[in-house]
């Protein structure tokens, strides 16, 4: 398989980015997309040429390290997938594809297509855990009775992987999926009630501080979620910020 690359290259976030093309030959459908960018890369330095920078980690759809814009679309055209679960036979023989980082204010552009994503660290150090007792009187957590529905509606929420999907896909650059996903999985658990008012507050905050943009309620988010998290987690991190308001 022969494609033509389109692929951002950016020195820094200081510096000016562009387009920069290449063409690649012996691509195999097989390949993840990542293994093809791991090709280029080889063919690249067989040349002489520098690398083109791309973050990854654990290639199997979990760390969400992966985040790429393929074509204008987060994570690229399979919809529930991550970058690197994404395969070449997804793509034809002569396509061209472009390949982006994501792109956000609050997720600057540290080199080529590698973003900094250390906002989402700092909202969910905002209030997205439990504080535990752990001097060796835990309680399991199995102990605790909890309504199926509530335990699956809660492990929905914390599949999300924190990729940046749903800021990158948002007109607004919002990352309220986000922000609500680690809200509401420890609003519906036991665990999460003796901190509940204070975590809303907090998270929501951070968010705002970080520079994210409000919901625009078009849906992007959860349409290129690669958890396809659902939007109603959105509907329950703005009950929960207004009830924490009114509790003040």
């Amino acid at each position: 398989m022969k494609l033509n690359l389109k692929i951002w290259r950016q020195k820094n976030n200081q510096s000016k980015g562009s387009l920069q093309d290449y063409t690649l030959s012996g691509v195999e459908e097989d390949m993840s997309f990542l293994e093809m960018m791991d090709f280029l890369n080889y063919n690249l330095l067989e040349k002489g040429e520098e690398p083109v920078a791309f973050d990854h980690d654990c290639r199997e759809g979990i760390c969400g390290s992966c985040s790429l814009f393929i074509n204008g679309v987060a994570h690229g055209p399979e919809k529930g997938t991550t970058t690197c679960q994404l395969h070449m036979r997804k793509f034809k023989d002569g396509d061209t594809i472009y390949i982006e980082p994501f792109r956000s204010k609050a997720f600057p552009v540290i080199k080529d297509l590698i973003v900094d994503r250390s906002a989402f660290d700092r909202i969910q150090q905002s209030g997205a855990y439990v504080s535990v007792n752990t001097s060796g009187n835990t309680q399991d957590a199995n102990a605790i009775p909890i309504p199926k529905e509530d335990a699956d509606e809660a492990f929905n929420a914390a599949t999300c992987i924190g990729c940046g999907a749903c800021v990158a896909s948002c007109k607004n650059s919002s990352a309220m999926l986000f922000t609500a996903a680690k809200i509401s999985q420890y609003s519906l658990l036991p665990q999460g009630q003796v901190e509940r008012k204070k975590r809303a507050i907090n998270m929501v905050k951070q968010m705002d501080l970080e520079g994210f943009g409000a919901c625009t309620n078009t849906g992007a988010c959860e349409a290129q979620c690669p958890k396809e998290i659902s939007v109603k987690n959105i509907a329950r991190m703005n009950r929960e910020f207004l009830m924490a308001n009114l509790k003040k």
